[in-house]
């Protein structure tokens, strides 16, 4: 038997510590603190998210039980429900913002070169928000109905390996919309968005700084057509126009001509009208750059079913927003991971591994490697698969 680190140990290993505590002392987090390190958080809550416990008394239990292990964990100080639950509620969660955005920023360069199903060599991006539902009794600061509560994660997605460029939480009354103010355009980079976010003067913004949008026109839009171009209807496409805006609050946001591309797509049928500021593409790319835009849903889709993102530790907003950006960082370390040691199993396959081996001793490399089933010739090959 391996005698040598535990398999989360190696996992942790993976982490640039020296950012950490970069981060930890630019926002004070360790100011008088005693015994348990912004570090030692920041592991049990990834321990969390990576066995998923349900609550901070799991947490707690499942610690304990491993309490012999704690040491090669690299958890140093005692844990306890109530130290934790203080530490979500009091240490600033732009530590483990800061942080996450430096993974990001690390796995990123490791994916530059991912293949996404659109032959570009420019970075394209999927914008788009999921709504995470609270109790507005239990969490009053973040009000999104009358009766309801909620917080809001809007996400643009690096398509090129599936990883979050840029996050920001709110509350849920903030319009999609809005988060277009935040952004900090790309020059030569694709924004791919839903008509959620067809604001013409916003738009205007990403046009000005050099960057491409696509996005689905509403029904009610008011143009006029300048151009039509040639297109090869057996494909899908109906027409390829170039566009001004007529509308007066439109035109005056938008005063530049517009591509106007129709399109029925071959699967469901539907007609759709895409926008976009892109006039050198085909337009068939520009209907499959939308396509790619569903990676945005299948991301929040993967995150909310495989992370403790909607069940949380704690009611303040710092304990929230900590507990999210924690579980988005130990997402990227998983992918970092999966590309530095050139795993062949799915982000999926790799957590439901680790959520059953954080404590056993054996090579990470080892234990995440595809093991093909035809090595193994004590297996029936007329033995049906049940979760095939």
């Amino acid at each position: 038997m391996h005698q040598g680190q535990l398999v989360f140990a190696q996992l942790m290993r993976h982490l640039p510590l020296t950012t950490f505590r970069r981060c930890v002392a630019r926002y004070a987090g360790e100011h008088k603190v005693k015994s348990f390190s912004c570090l030692d958080q920041y592991l049990c809550m990834a321990f969390a998210q990576l066995t998923y416990r349900e609550s901070l008394r799991d947490i707690e239990s499942s610690l304990r039980a491993q309490a012999a292990k704690l040491y090669h964990l690299g958890i140093r100080g005692p844990v306890s429900r109530n130290t934790l639950a203080n530490a979500n509620a009091r240490r600033d969660w732009r530590i483990y913002a800061s942080f996450a955005e430096r993974l990001i920023g690390i796995a990123r360069g490791l994916y530059a070169e991912e293949p996404f199903g659109v032959d570009l060599a420019e970075t394209v991006y999927a914008l788009d928000a999921t709504t995470i539902d609270l109790c507005l009794s239990v969490f009053p600061w973040a009000p999104f109905r009358s009766a309801k509560a909620a917080v809001k994660l809007h996400t643009l997605l690096d398509l090129r390996g599936n990883i979050p460029s840029f996050i920001h939480i709110s509350d849920g009354k903030l319009h999609d919309v809005n988060v277009l103010d935040l952004l900090m355009p790309e020059p030569g980079a694709y924004y791919v968005m839903d008509r959620g976010y067809l604001d013409f003067e916003r738009l205007y913004h990403l046009h000005e700084a050099g960057s491409f949008f696509v996005t689905r026109a509403k029904s009610n839009l008011k143009a006029e057509r300048r151009y039509s171009h040639p297109v090869d209807r057996a494909t899908g496409l109906i027409c390829d126009q170039t566009i001004i805006l007529s509308g007066f609050y439109s035109h005056k946001g938008f005063p530049v001509p517009l591509r106007r591309i129709k399109y029925i797509d071959p699967k469901t049928h539907k007609r759709l009208v895409f926008l976009t500021n892109q006039f050198g593409l085909p337009a068939l790319s520009i209907a499959d750059l939308y396509r790619c835009r569903w990676q945005v849903e299948l991301f929040f889709k993967w995150i909310e079913q495989h992370l403790r993102i909607k069940a949380f530790f704690g009611t303040s907003e710092n304990a929230v927003k900590t507990q999210i950006w924690i579980a988005i960082s130990v997402y990227v370390l998983v992918a970092i991971v999966k590309k530095r040691l050139n795993l062949p199993r799915s982000l999926y396959e790799n957590l439901q591994i680790l959520s059953l081996t954080l404590c056993e001793q054996m090579p990470l490399d080892e234990l995440l490697a595809l093991i093909d089933a035809d090595q193994n010739p004590s297996e029936s090959r007329n033995q049906m698969n049940l979760f095939d």
